[in-house]
């Protein structure tokens, strides 16, 4: 794997996940993908994985959930990610820098560009059904499928 536009990417650990919001949105609404996510998260609460979440990840979450379905539901969503095993990632300089020059290569939102870059920079694979990452080939994908 080069570094490509992302600069000095790591090769990928089959171990460590970077869950996109998708991800966890299909798994809360048991949508396509949803046994994958939860093979994931449970290999992860057997110590055979760890999963990794974006800080964008959390605003995306909220955000979505509680112009859908209201403030107490996004408060409760969150409450159900905070009990899965996984570990929140910053905004960290390395990552700062990857996010930037994935958005000036255009073609990602401000936040999937946070996103990606967390996965870049920890060499993780990114689990996700989000059309906007498939272009990314820099990047090991685990794709869910579409809604």
């Amino acid at each position: 794997m080069s570094g490509g536009a992302t600069g000095s990417v790591r090769m990928a650990n089959r171990a460590v996940r970077v869950l996109d919001t998708s991800a966890l949105l299909a798994l809360r609404g048991n949508e396509r993908g949803a046994d994958h996510v939860e093979r994931v998260l449970a290999a992860a609460k057997k110590g055979r994985g760890r999963v990794l979440l974006s800080f964008m990840t959390r605003m995306e979450l909220l955000y979505t959930i509680e112009r859908a379905e209201g403030e107490p539901a996004a408060r409760d969503a969150l409450r159900l990610v905070d009990s899965f095993p996984v570990e929140w990632v910053s905004c960290e300089p390395e990552i700062l820098q990857a996010a930037a020059t994935l958005k000036a290569g255009g073609g990602l939102s401000v936040a999937d560009s946070w996103i990606a870059a967390t996965a870049v920079t920890r060499g993780a694979i990114l689990v996700h059904r989000d059309p906007e990452f498939r272009p990314l080939h820099e990047i090991p994908q685990e794709w869910l499928g579409s809604r």
